[in-house]
């Protein structure tokens, strides 16, 4: 069976907490620990979900917040929902057929 598997970023969560308000209070925070972003790049690691994020990023922030990958990240995993199919193949009946749905042609007459 799939899996479905996604996460949350909760980098803001965790700066509010600490009363960092701003991506420029972090720089300064991630600098000292050897991690150079420009402003742009650490306003996006705040604001945007990351797909893509460096170890040593992520090492950094957990030291600056005093806390674990897993506060940082909350993973979730879901079964995919498979499409139902009736016995005989056939699609489920919530299932609409597009040629049920094609419109009557329209026919002009005259009042005579």
């Amino acid at each position: 069976m799939k899996r479905v598997v996604d996460y949350q970023w909760r980098l803001s969560e965790l700066m509010a907490r600490r009363g960092l308000h701003n991506s420029t209070d972090l720089a300064p925070l991630l600098r000292e620990r050897g991690i150079d972003l420009s402003p742009s790049q650490v306003y996006r690691v705040v604001t945007q979900r990351p797909e893509r994020v460096s170890l040593t990023l992520v090492a950094a922030l957990c030291d600056i917040f005093d806390c674990g990958p897993d506060d940082l990240i909350t993973v979730t995993a879901t079964d995919a929902r498979r499409t139902r199919r009736t016995s005989d193949g056939a699609t489920a009946p919530n299932v609409v057929e597009l040629n049920e749905l094609r419109p009557l042609r329209a026919r002009i007459t005259r009042d005579d």
